[in-house]
């Protein structure tokens, strides 16, 4: 059994006109979210094998504040250029070439290729959108990431950072 976690990176901030999109940093909101979801990802579930991080500015920094959390080393984040602007078809051929001593990984990157992977893998869940900073995890009934298949995995959780903010 395998467990395939996607976190899309935290909001970012764009307030900086000249700025290219790869290089966009995080926003207030995003880095407590960030935290946020990062503390919550540490209190109450098992801490992943490794990371897997777009370069973009924002997905790394989200990474960064999930690795020191979870106390992982920085060995234990990878960034791969190919999750950036990546097609769900790019994200399952990365994920199939993962190393199978990997029995759980997380991956950090963006949409719509986040939420497009993750309705072509759920057996049953369909998301509309996953969010800034939101969380989903799935369970793979495989023993090798090659052999992941469409309609194969089976939602463990999702959480979302709006399930933790109080309305005022």
């Amino acid at each position: 059994m395998k467990e395939l976690i996607f976190v899309r990176h935290a909001k970012s901030d764009w307030g900086h006109e000249g700025l290219k999109d790869i290089d966009r940093c995080l926003s207030e909101r995003g880095y407590s979210d960030a935290y946020l979801m990062s503390n919550w990802y540490h209190e109450n579930k098992k801490t992943p094998q490794v990371l897997i991080s777009s370069p973009a500015t924002r997905a790394t920094s989200t990474a960064f504040i999930f690795m020191r959390a979870l106390k992982l080393d920085p060995k234990d984040l990878v960034l791969e250029s190919s999750i950036y602007e990546s097609s769900k078809e790019n994200l399952i051929a990365l994920i199939k070439k993962q190393k199978d001593s990997y029995q759980s990984i997380m991956l950090f990157g963006h949409n719509p290729g986040f939420t497009d992977v993750c309705n072509a893998i759920s057996d049953k869940y369909y998301f509309d959108n996953v969010p800034t900073c939101g969380i989903v995890s799935f369970h793979l009934n495989i023993s090798g990431w090659k052999n992941l298949k469409l309609k194969s995995a089976t939602l463990n959780y999702q959480q979302f950072p709006k399930e933790y903010k109080t309305k005022a």
